[in-house]
C-alpha cells in the first residue's frame, strides 16, 4: 500500500524549551489514525508538520505524488475557526454600509469553496446540511455563529471537498469540542459515513470517551522535559492494550497544593437577599433574527448556575448582555448589583465585577504577549498588557500561576503553549482581581482530563472561600464543579428565538 503522507527524522524546535522530534511516522490511504496525548505534548504541532504549516514541512514530511496539500488536506481546528473569524473581522464593512451590516463569508459559500465551481454538488451539500442541521445557518455569516455551530460547518466543508478517486487526508483536532449533545452523535455518524478507501483521517484528541469509532491506528505522544515524542503507535486494538496508553491518564502538573496557601481558609457569608443579576422581559435580535424572547432569571448572592442548551440558542449573547460586552444589554430591565445597566457607570466599571474565560475572549489573544502579561492585563481588563502592573498584582498573578502549574511557562509566549494550557492562563487572568461573578464560557474544551478535573477542583475551591459566584456553560454533562446550585436552562419558542427557565437544584452550600 502507497504512503498518502509520512514524517522521517524530523526535529522541530518550538521555543528554547520544546523540541519536536518524530523518528518516522505516516498515514496509508484508507488509515483513520487517532493522535492521542495531554495537554502540550506536541498533538497539534505535528498535525501542522504534516499540514506544510511548518517551515520544517518541506525538510521532513513526503505526500503521495497524486496527493496536494493545498488542495487534498482538511483542518478542522479551534485555531481553523479562530483563522476565519479573524479573516472576516478583519474585512468587516459594516460602518460603510448603508444598513450597517455586513455578513462577511456566508455558510453555504465557506462550504462550497472546498470543491471548484465546476466541481459543485448539489446532492452532496444537500446531506451534509440534514446530517449535520445547518439550514437554519445556511445563509448566515460565520461571524454571527456559536462556536458549535461554526465546528459543524468546518466539518461539512472538509466532508463536502470529498471526491471518490482522489487521495484526501481530514485533520480533526478535538471534533465534538463545543458541540451539545445532540449534535455529537450525528457528527460521529456523518463523519464516519464518510470515511473510506481514499479518504484518511487523523483525530487529535485527549481523552478515551472521544476517540472516534472509525479509528483504526493510534499513536500515543508524550513530553518529557524538553522533548516531545511519539512514544507508541500502531494498530489502534494493539495501542490501547500498552502501558504508554495507559499512563498518559496518570500525567499531570504539580498544581493543587499551592491553592492552600492563595485561598482564604474560612467560607465567606453569601446573602440569598442579594440580588446580583435581574433580568425582566429582555430580548436580542440581530436583524431579523431573533435570538433570546422575553428572558427572566434572577441571582442571588448565593447560586452558583449551568447555563445548558443547545448550539446557537444564545447563550454566549446572554452573558454579553451581562458583562457589559453586548450594547444590546442597555435600555433594557437588566439589573446588576442592584443597579439598571446603563444608568451612569461605566463599562469599566461594569466589568471590575466579572472575571471572564470564553472562546471569544481566548481569540482575541494573538501573538506578542508572555504568559504573565496576559494574567496581569485581568486587573486592567485588557486584551494584553498596557499598563504596567505594580509589585502587589504582578505577585498575585504570579501565585495564580503557580496555582494551576503554570510556573515554567511563566515567561513563554502565550500563543507558544498548548491550547489547554492557554485555556488554564485564561482562569489565572480572571480570578486575579477577586471577581464578584466568575463567567466560564465552556471552561473546559481543549482540556486533558487531569486538567479538566483540576478546573473543576479550583472552581470549587473559589466558590467555597471567596466571595466570588459562578456563571458555568457546558455541553457535557458530568462536567461541572459541585457546588452549582441552579440550572438555567434554554428552550426553544413557536415563533423563533430562545426563553429561559430557571430550576433549583440540591443546595451545596452550608446554611
Amino acid at each position: 500500500m502507497q504512503t498518502l503522507v509520512s514524517i522521517d527524522n524530523a526535529q522541530c524546535r518550538v521555543t528554547s524549551q520544546a523540541l519536536l522530534e518524530i523518528e518516522h511516522f505516516a498515514i496509508e490511504p484508507g488509515q483513520h489514525w487517532c493522535l492521542f496525548g495531554p495537554n502540550g505534548c506536541g498533538k497539534t504541532l505535528l498535525a501542522n508538520l504534516l499540514a506544510g504549516k511548518r517551515l520544517e514541512s518541506s525538510n521532513y514530511v513526503s505526500y503521495d505524488a497524486d496527493f496536494d496539500p493545498a488542495r487534498d488536506l482538511h483542518i478542522v481546528s479551534f485555531e481553523e475557526q479562530q483563522r476565519l473569524w479573524e479573516r472576516d473581522n478583519r474585512l468587516d464593512i459594516s460602518e460603510f454600509s448603508g444598513d450597517v451590516q455586513d455578513k462577511g463569508t456566508v455558510v453555504e459559500d465557506l462550504i462550497r469553496a472546498s470543491r471548484s465551481k465546476q466541481d459543485q454538488s448539489d446532492v452532496l451539500l444537500a446531506d451534509l446540511v440534514q446530517q449535520l442541521v445547518l439550514e437554519r445557518v445556511l445563509g448566515k455569516g460565520i461571524r454571527f455563529l456559536s462556536s458549535g455551530e461554526i465546528r459543524k460547518v468546518l466539518i461539512a466543508r472538509s466532508l463536502y471537498a470529498y471526491r471518490g478517486g482522489l487521495p484526501q487526508l481530514l485533520i480533526l483536532d478535538d471534533p465534538l469540542e463545543s458541540i451539545d449533545r445532540d449534535s455529537q452523535e450525528r457528527i460521529r455518524r456523518t463523519i464516519e459515513k464518510y470515511m473510506s478507501a481514499q479518504f484518511s483521517s487523523l483525530q487529535l484528541c485527549r481523552r478515551r470517551q472521544d476517540i472516534l469509532q472509525c479509528v483504526s491506528h493510534m499513536a500515543v505522544m508524550r513530553r518529557e522535559s524538553a522533548r516531545m515524542q511519539i512514544s507508541r503507535q500502531g494498530a489502534l486494538a494493539e495501542v490501547l492494550k500498552t502501558s504508554e496508553f495507559a499512563d498518559v491518564g496518570a500525567i499531570g502538573l504539580e498544581a493543587t497544593a499551592r491553592l492552600d496557601a492563595l485561598l482564604p481558609h474560612e467560607a465567606p457569608i453569601r446573602e440569598r437577599s442579594e440580588e446580583l443579576i435581574r433580568l425582566e422581559d429582555v430580548q436580542a435580535s440581530y436583524g431579523d433574527s431573533k435570538v433570546l424572547v422575553d428572558v427572566n432569571w434572577i441571582m442571588t448572592g448565593r447560586d452558583h448556575v449551568v447555563i445548558e442548551g443547545p448550539n446557537g440558542c444564545g447563550k454566549s449573547t446572554l452573558l454579553s448582555l451581562i458583562d457589559g460586552e453586548n450594547h444590546k444589554g442597555y435600555g433594557q430591565q437588566v439589573f446588576l448589583f442592584g443597579r439598571l445597566k446603563g444608568s451612569g457607570e461605566t463599562i469599566w466599571e461594569t466589568k471590575k465585577h466579572f472575571g471572564i474565560v470564553s472562546n471569544e475572549l481566548h481569540s482575541k489573544y494573538i501573538k506578542g504577549w508572555r504568559v504573565l502579561d496576559v494574567v496581569v492585563s485581568g486587573f486592567f481588563d485588557s486584551v494584553g498588557l498596557y499598563d504596567e502592573g505594580g509589585t502587589a498584582e504582578v505577585g498575585q498573578a504570579k501565585r495564580w500561576i503557580a496555582a494551576l502549574g503554570l510556573e515554567k511557562w511563566e515567561k513563554q509566549y502565550y500563543h507558544e503553549i498548548s491550547f489547554g494550557q492557554q485555556r488554564l492562563v485564561l482562569l489565572a487572568r480572571a480570578m486575579v482581581k477577586k471577581p464578584r461573578i466568575l463567567i466560564l464560557d465552556e471552561p473546559c474544551v481543549g482540556l486533558d482530563d487531569f486538567h479538566r478535573q483540576l478546573i473543576l477542583r479550583v472552581l470549587d475551591a473559589i466558590a467555597e472561600t471567596l466571595l466570588t459566584n459562578i456563571l458555568y456553560v457546558t455541553h457535557v454533562a458530568d462536567e461541572q464543579p459541585s457546588c452549582i446550585n441552579q440550572l438555567l436552562r434554554f428552550k426553544e419558542q413557536d415563533g423563533g428565538g430562545f426563553s429561559v427557565e430557571q430550576v433549583e437544584a440540591q443546595v451545596f452550600f452550608k446554611t
